[in-house]
């Protein structure tokens, strides 16, 4: 594909990644990063504009990042005939408001696990006091961005979820306006994405696995996540009776961009958990290193409305997140000690599987930025889960970062998982 002009937009810098990705294929790229605390993320990888609107014009193709009011943008921006990586007003919905997400699974015929959606804490205590039972606490809209504040009970009566919703009333009652309690089951874990170009869903879909706890064996608080183990599938049950569905109501929507859906499985059934209506972290940065289609000519040709053609990586893909303090937690004064600035140093020259996130460069040297702690993400591939296992971790020798930490574990999930899911018939393909 010729030279095309990419304009990013993100809010949090979160597709750094993909944006210094598309530029080492050859392309023009501008990246804009709205939020003021993180905007010299990336500098010296690809080049930034402080007001992507003055960039529109200059575009070949947009790509919005995020959800939470971007819809409506990207939808505009189509509707004036731009190319556009991005959701709709709808889409936003299904992700922001958990409820919404839910529901819309349920009119499609998709089986969805009972929950009750309460704004008031007291009430949801009560509710817990009169139906005990195992309940997952969700808060809804940005709030769920919080994943510390994800709690997952224990206790046969509930009285675990009480303690702590009696807690979030005293402590977050003004951030958390909506939440859910949905009641727990348990099974495997396991999320099932796709492209969608407009009108259709693009094939292979993917199948990943995430590991969202802070340390090895699930343990420690919820982070962002801390790695994902993926592959690359045809069609197969658990596509057919989740994503499949909704296919006709994207297409309505003209939604174009990667849409995942993260769920439960057993022996009963599927049971989706929540959207994430846009682009994963750190999945795209995995999927872009297991594509062998450039990913900028592929983005393009789907905010075109064509079926690009994605030609992927055999076997199995797996990325770690290399973080630093204060992460998972935001605390700004941490960060300035113990990690702001600090410089990422290679042992040997070869980077391959190196991804980049909340980093830039300062006189040649990858240094660290933001305040995240999210310093890299390390990908790798292989024929079997071992192998790339094998490959990211060996990677990740040939890297220091002082304080850094990260998980030792990111893959182990499936040789236990796997099982289930095979046994179960969720993984065939049609």
């Amino acid at each position: 594909m010729e030279k095309k002009k990419f304009l990013f937009v993100s809010e949090g810098a979160l597709i750094s990644d993909i944006a210094w990705q598309v530029s080492k294929e050859g392309h023009d790229v501008k990246y804009c990063i709205e939020n003021k605390m993180e905007t010299d993320n990336a500098d010296g990888f690809v080049p930034k504009t402080e007001n992507w609107r003055n960039d529109i014009t200059w575009a070949d193709i947009i790509i919005f990042d995020d959800v939470l009011g971007y819809g409506a943008k990207a939808q505009k921006l189509r509707q004036q005939g731009k190319k556009v990586i991005g959701g709709t007003p709808y889409t936003d919905r299904l992700e922001d408001e958990r409820s919404f997400g839910q529901e819309e699974l349920k009119k499609h015929g998709v089986s969805i696990l009972s929950y009750h959606e309460f704004s008031d804490f007291d009430a949801a205590i009560e509710f817990v006091k009169q139906n005990p039972d195992e309940y997952v606490i969700k808060p809804s809209g940005e709030a769920q961005n919080l994943k510390n504040l994800l709690f997952v009970g224990m206790e046969k009566d509930g009285a675990d979820v009480v303690r702590v919703l009696e807690a979030y009333r005293r402590v977050w009652s003004k951030k958390i306006k909506v939440f859910q309690l949905q009641k727990k089951v348990t099974g495997v874990e396991v999320a099932v994405g796709a492209f969608f170009n407009g009108h259709e869903f693009i094939y292979p879909v993917n199948i990943n696995f995430e590991h969202k706890k802070l340390f090895p064996h699930n343990i420690g608080p919820a982070t962002g996540e801390m790695g994902s183990s993926t592959f690359w599938s045809g069609p197969n049950k658990i596509y057919n009776q989740t994503l499949k569905k909704i296919e006709k109501k994207l297409a309505q929507e003209r939604y174009v961009g990667y849409i995942d859906l993260n769920c439960i499985v057993n022996g009963n059934g599927i049971y989706p958990l929540e959207f994430t209506a846009r682009f994963g972290y750190p999945t795209i940065s995995i999927q872009q290193d297991s594509m062998i289609t450039p990913i900028g000519e592929f983005l393009y040709e789907l905010a075109a409305g064509d079926d690009p053609y994605l030609k992927t990586k055999k076997g199995f893909h797996v990325g770690i997140r290399l973080v630093v303090p204060p992460y998972p937690y935001h605390d700004r004064k941490t960060f300035e000690v113990y990690s702001k600035d600090a410089v990422i140093v290679f042992k040997g020259k070869n980077l391959e599987g190196v991804h980049i996130e909340d980093v830039k460069l300062v006189n040649g040297e990858w240094t660290l930025t933001g305040s995240a702690g999210v310093a890299l993400i390390v990908t790798g591939s292989g024929l079997t889960m071992k192998q790339a296992q094998d490959q990211a971790y060996n990677r990740i020798k040939n890297i220091l970062i002082p304080n850094m930490y990260y998980r030792t574990d990111i893959g182990d999930r499936w040789f236990e998982d796997s099982d289930k899911l095979h046994s179960w018939g969720y993984l065939r393909e049609n």
